[in-house]
């Protein structure tokens, strides 16, 4: 007789595989794709945001974003990317930046709004350098791939022992590996992200504890944020509370750096 438990059994069959790499912070790694194909990617995204979006061309805010980037990728070790890095700055109000596989970096103007200090700014940049430096894009296709292709053995598994109610047990899985797997995936790659950049940053100069300040910015913008199990990304307490106790082991970092020198446009 098909169980649940069974399944179970085989959903998990499925997702697991074993980890091709350790992150820097030891954590165990799915990454089914291979780094140049990820950057190739990297690149053609970025190209087709910089023809789809408005680029910003007043060069003082272009040199100051410059100026902290180029400050942060200095410390991205070459296994991540050892080529120039490519920084854009695009005019819009949305509150974002991130980083690509390749050497990309786009920061929107909007998120100058609330990163008020370079340190603040450093922390933001140094947070999306720190996906790129953990490979972070490749573990997400790689688990949404593994999550689909165990949703399809479970799919052939129910049908094909005429399981009662099996459109509604797969909507039931779905829910639970969207829940239960992938955004617990994902906040777990933010909170990583968080404290790497405030290593990057540390190294350059930055004082870490502007990145608390950041997310304390950043909770004033977003007081109806759904709850944590339903978000792919961490509170923004939780985001603080991290950044917190990991002061202790990047202050003495900030302290023997050569500190930023870059100045707000």
């Amino acid at each position: 007789m098909f169980t649940l438990k069974k399944l179970a059994s085989v959903l998990a069959v499925s997702l697991i595989v074993s980890a091709c790499s350790t992150s820097s912070t030891g954590r165990q790694q799915i990454t089914l794709f291979a780094d140049a194909e990820l950057d190739k990617m990297g690149v053609q995204s970025f190209e087709q945001l910089k023809a789809q979006e408005k680029v910003y061309t007043h060069k003082p805010t272009n040199d100051y974003v410059k100026c902290v980037a180029d400050d942060i990728v200095k410390y991205v070790p070459t296994k991540a990317y050892s080529g120039t890095w490519e920084v854009v700055v695009f005019d819009s109000e949305q509150v974002n930046a991130f980083a690509l596989p390749g050497g990309k970096i786009g920061v929107y103007t909007g998120i100058l709004e609330v990163a008020t200090t370079p340190d603040q700014l450093a922390a933001i940049i140094g947070h999306e350098v720190g996906h790129v430096v953990e490979r972070h894009s490749n573990e997400r296709m790689s688990s949404s791939q593994l999550a689909q292709v165990g949703m399809q053995v479970a799919d052939v598994a129910l049908k094909s022992q005429n399981v009662q109610y099996s459109n509604e047990i797969m909507a039931g899985l779905g829910l639970g590996v969207q829940y239960g797997v992938l955004m617990p995936y994902s906040r777990a790659h933010e909170s990583e992200a968080d404290i790497v950049g405030q290593q990057l940053m540390a190294k350059a100069g930055y004082n870490p504890s502007a990145a608390i300040d950041l997310w304390k910015n950043m909770a004033k913008l977003s007081k109806n944020s759904p709850p944590e199990f339903m978000s792919t990304h961490p509170s923004n307490q939780t985001r603080i509370n991290h950044l917190n106790d990991n002061l202790i082991n990047v202050n003495s970092i900030y302290q023997s750096a050569k500190k930023g020198s870059c100045k707000k446009a």
